[in-house]
């Protein structure tokens, strides 16, 4: 079975921050992308409080962000999706009275 492949990894050091080689994977090589996702995921946190300030000023001169993220998940769509999506929206609307 799977268990048979697993090579058991016993720490010489355990205080050690050495990449080592073990079981086949390269300890630096998966460092360097361990760290790269690290610093990846600081830059999105950062983005995420920078569009959450952006949203928060346009609240506060009086535009509505739910709204706004409307807005910028239709831009993101190819035309005839949102055209498709559009008469969806009223032929249901109109289905239930809403229309």
């Amino acid at each position: 079975m799977a268990e048979n492949n697993v090579t058991s990894f016993k720490p010489t050091d355990e205080g050690s921050n050495e990449a080592r080689d073990v079981g086949g994977v390269t300890g630096e090589r998966l460092k360097s992308f361990i760290e790269r996702v690290e610093r990846l995921e600081e830059e999105k946190t950062a983005l995420l409080e920078d569009i959450k300030e952006v949203y928060g000023e346009a609240k506060a001169t009086g535009f509505e962000p739910k709204i706004m993220r409307r807005v910028i998940k239709l831009r993101k769509m190819d035309i005839e999706k949102r055209r498709e999506e559009d008469e969806l929206l009223e032929l249901y609307k109109a289905a239930i009275g809403m229309a």
